[in-house]
């Protein structure tokens, strides 16, 4: 590891060369809003199932290869996050587990277990809507899939793309949920 490229801050350690939502180098390309609403509309659809409303696309040269949205509460299954549900649908289709050159699209910012996820599966960039102040682990609590630690990371991390979007719909989402207690 060349050691010229590496900052620490708060026992994490990012390539300074990769850029991450937490400096000014990301970079919002033209087709990244077009896929979040595709992304968005994966959360209706859990929204509609009375889940948390996140959804998720992958995307390989210029194509959506995989959707999905969350599926906890149906499947009553713990990792049945929007996340690792499209990685899943993405190796299938592609026939292998290296994500090689994939976008990952996803309406809230990534846990922890999804970035790992997205650092084992290794997806090229990440684009997020909504931060997430409570489990955010692509920037907020801990920045996991750029921790220059990991021998595989994506080339790059977007937060923030129609995150007033994605978030209405979680507060929507929540808000429902507390009305009918």
């Amino acid at each position: 590891m060349n050691n010229d490229n590496i900052i620490s801050t708060d026992n994490l350690i990012l390539d300074k060369d990769i850029p991450c939502v937490m400096d000014n180098k990301q970079v919002i390309e033209n087709e990244d809003i077009d896929y979040m609403y595709l992304a968005l509309k994966e959360a209706e659809k859990a929204y509609k199932k009375g889940e948390v409303p996140i959804g998720a696309i992958i995307v390989k040269d210029d194509k959506v290869i995989a959707k999905a949205y969350n599926l906890r509460q149906t499947t009553k299954n713990a990792v049945a996050h929007a996340e690792v549900l499209a990685i899943k649908k993405a190796c299938k289709k592609l026939k292998t587990w290296h994500l090689v050159g994939c976008t990952l699209y996803v309406t809230l910012e990534p846990c922890p277990m999804c970035s790992g996820a997205i650092i084992n599966s290794r997806i090229d960039r990440v684009v997020f809507g909504a931060f997430d102040n409570k489990a955010g682990c692509c920037g907020t609590l801990y920045n996991l899939p750029l921790d220059a630690r990991f021998n595989h990371r994506p080339r790059q991390v977007v937060g923030g793309v129609l995150d007033k979007e994605c978030g209405q719909m979680l507060t929507q989402f929540f808000k429902s949920i507390r009305n009918k207690k």
